[in-house]
């Protein structure tokens, strides 16, 4: 969604709401609230074990009027392909077409210990979402014969959302990000330096072509943690405590994609410490370079610039800001104002 009057070529600016800390859901609304008074182009939920994403978003669609909302990601294991189309199609029609999905399959730490879903085959599930995802929204009778996904007979009972919703997926392998550029309407980049995204993006700009469309077409929305406050260290420690319990605790995706970067080092050692319970080595194995590579954080001068140089980066079309898990209220409301669009 593209403010009025807002210029072509400039990098939006959004946001990605707190999945933890946060007392209540009207606590987390709120934070979407106050983010469209500052100005933010839209609000994603990362749906994880917390609280889900839909009634979130219907929530904040309630109390809120201009600002896009979307999904950052919901998973493609927990929910059949057609209760996605179906999700999104009614949080469309609710929020009066603000909605964007994100979807991707997440990774077998949630699917498997939380879901107690098998995970498997994770590039053709989201293929074959995406694919199942846009008949439903068509409202045409959905026929699909996938080779994980199958329905047939069926079509959304009301009329189909006019305009239907962009699709997006997130990856992190050359081949999940190939996928989005030739499937997708959107790409979520998470975990990435400036260098790691612009190495995806040429996986991107493949994969437009082989769907035969320019990767333009594609939005591609930057994840970029960030924590601005007055006490700049402060603010970096809580970058890097976050950073180490992605990389250390989240699976292997995330130090995989870290060690493709060129810091497998540190992505052994941050994910080994984790793992042994050693906490505080792995938070201190998180370097300044690194937290620097993968952050904005510190003082609100200091963010702010940092922030802008993500966006200048070439493909990327929105920077979403993130905060690290244990922000709290505070942290939160100091860095949402620091970086607001100008």
């Amino acid at each position: 969604m593209r403010r009025c009057g807002e210029p072509e070529g400039v990098t939006r600016r959004t946001v990605h709401l707190p999945v933890a800390a946060q007392d209540s859901l009207s606590d987390i609304v709120g934070i979407g609230e106050r983010a469209e008074r500052l100005g933010y182009d839209r609000v994603w939920f990362p749906e994880t074990w917390g609280r889900d994403a839909v009634t979130t978003l219907a929530a904040l669609a309630d109390r809120t009027d201009d600002i896009g909302i979307g999904t950052s990601i919901v998973n493609t294991y927990s929910r059949s392909a057609a209760l996605v189309g179906q999700s999104a199609a009614t949080l469309q029609e609710h929020s009066g077409g603000r909605f964007r999905l994100g979807l991707g399959p997440s990774g077998p730490a949630v699917v498997e210990g939380w879901h107690g879903q098998e995970f498997g085959n994770p590039l053709k599930r989201t293929r074959e979402y995406v694919d199942v995802v846009r008949q439903v929204l068509s409202g045409e009778q959905v026929d699909y014969d996938g080779d994980l996904v199958q329905t047939r007979g069926f079509r959304l009972r009301q009329g189909a959302p006019d305009p239907a919703p962009a699709i997006d997926v997130t990856g992190m392998g050359p081949k999940a990000v190939e996928l989005a550029g030739r499937f997708a309407d959107g790409w979520h980049a998470l975990m990435f330096t400036e260098d790691g995204f612009r190495e995806r993006y040429d996986d991107l700009r493949r994969g437009a072509e082989l769907g035969d469309r320019d990767v333009s077409d594609v939005q591609s929305t930057f994840v970029l943690p960030c924590c601005a406050l007055e006490d700049g260290e402060a603010a970096r420690d809580l970058a890097r405590q976050h950073l180490a319990f992605y990389v250390g605790g989240m699976g292997t995706f995330y130090r995989d994609a870290l060690a493709r970067q060129g810091y497998d080092d540190a992505a052994e050692t941050i994910h080994g410490a984790w793992q042994d319970g050693e906490r505080e080595r792995a938070v201190g194995a998180v370097s300044d370079d690194l937290l620097d590579s993968l952050a904005a954080a510190g003082t609100p001068e200091a963010v702010r610039e940092r922030v802008a140089e993500f966006a200048a980066v070439e493909g990327i079309d929105a920077v979403a800001v993130s905060f690290p898990r244990a922000a709290d209220r505070e942290v939160i409301d100091a860095t949402l104002a620091a970086v607001a669009p100008e």
